[in-house]
């Protein structure tokens, strides 16, 4: 039997008028434009920003997201689009389950990844229950990703590969899928996006792009930590790999895996990289560029949105991504438990930090399988 009404652009069969949507606004062009589409189509449109820190502070910085200036231009949005729009005081969660996590995981020697953690613990877990208190059918987000339906729905690549950002949304749970929606994954460009803004007449439509993480200023992350976590900057030996003393270094939060630049160790024949921090010596261990090629991953913390569960399989063919910034890479995927597995990658990788994301693709299309934390290992 035919549905009372055709599936709308969300996926409901019903107008758009009786389809309220929350719609996350950072303030900037990509969340603006979803608002300003949504609104414009006739659904039932509420804005909701967060304010994630004091825009006041000193950790915050100009062109960062979810602070001071951005929240106005969202506001501003929802009165030229007519809709309602709320900001929520979320400082005391994000500093709680993204912030002192940040600083903690560097002064344990790993490089983590608050973006991924913002959209796991903050963006769609309490704002997405926020929207559920709100009655809304969905929320829509302005991230570069795409659902799409299979058995149920799945998590696909953006169609715009330089845009894509499943590395961060990795941990979305297919609980959480249900109820978001990505309206900008499938369009070619950013370019598109900020046409879009300019047909909506969105005074955002030429906004920069925010930078790096957002309460981190000028990317100085040993400078943030050193005010989260007064005296976590104290100095010690850089030391080659059979622990002959090199130098001293002003501090472990200053270096991550694969440094090369700024050791203060010149002089020496062959230039030596970071290749393993020791926070309990407080020693910073350096050695030359094989050292850091990489081929059996540990993770755990597994999210697994393929069919089935991991363990289904004793290993499977997949490719993986160990870093944002590079292309998924073929791998082995061995698992352990529903939540632990070790990846096998099939060409050595350099660079791969405790702290940092692995996540799976399907070897062919643009399917997200999941992914994990890759760890220190046994």
């Amino acid at each position: 039997m035919a549905p009372a009404h055709p599936i709308n652009t969300l996926g409901f069969a019903k107008p758009p008028s009786e389809t309220r949507v929350v719609v996350a606004m950072s303030g900037g062009v990509d969340s603006s434009v979803v608002a300003a589409q949504l609104a414009e189509e006739g659904y039932d449109v509420v804005g909701v920003t967060l304010q994630l820190y004091d825009h006041g502070a000193a950790l915050a910085k100009k062109g960062a997201c979810c602070a001071g200036q951005d929240i106005h231009d969202a506001r501003r949005v929802a009165e030229e689009m007519g809709f309602p729009h709320y900001v929520l005081d979320y400082e005391n969660i994000f500093k709680d389950a993204v912030i002192d996590e940040f600083a903690d995981s560097y002064l344990a020697g790993a490089t983590p990844v608050p973006c991924i953690r913002c959209n796991e613990r903050v963006k769609f877990k309490d704002l997405l229950a926020t929207a559920r208190d709100l009655e809304a059918d969905c929320m829509a987000t302005g991230h570069y990703i795409q659902r799409k339906m299979g058995a149920g729905p799945e998590l696909h690549c953006a169609a715009d590969a330089n845009r894509d950002q499943s590395y961060f949304l990795f941990s979305t749970t297919p609980e959480q899928l249900e109820f978001l929606r990505f309206p900008l994954g499938h369009l070619p460009s950013k370019d598109a996006t900020r046409k879009l803004a300019a047909k909506y007449g969105l005074a955002v439509a030429d906004k920069p792009d925010s930078q790096d993480i957002c309460f981190v200023p000028n990317g100085n992350y040993a400078s943030v930590i050193e005010k989260l976590r007064p005296g976590a900057a104290e100095p010690g030996e850089i030391v080659d790999t059979e622990g002959h003393v090199l130098g001293e270094h002003r501090g472990v939060i200053h270096y991550t895996i694969g440094q090369r630049r700024g050791l203060g160790i010149g002089g020496l024949a062959d230039p030596l990289y970071v290749v393993r921090l020791d926070v309990d010596k407080r020693q910073v261990v350096v050695g030359p560029k094989d050292l850091l090629a990489t081929r059996t991953v540990p993770v755990r913390e597994i999210n697994w949105l393929g069919d089935g569960k991991i363990t289904d399989q004793a290993e499977r063919e997949i490719s993986v991504k160990v870093r944002s910034t590079r292309p998924p890479a073929p791998a082995i995927l061995r698992p352990i438990s529903e939540t632990e597995a070790e990846i096998e990658l099939l060409t050595p990788e350099e660079g791969v930090s405790p702290g940092q994301a692995c996540v799976f693709y399907q070897t062919e299309g643009s399917r997200i399988l999941g992914g994990g934390w890759i760890w220190k290992g046994r």
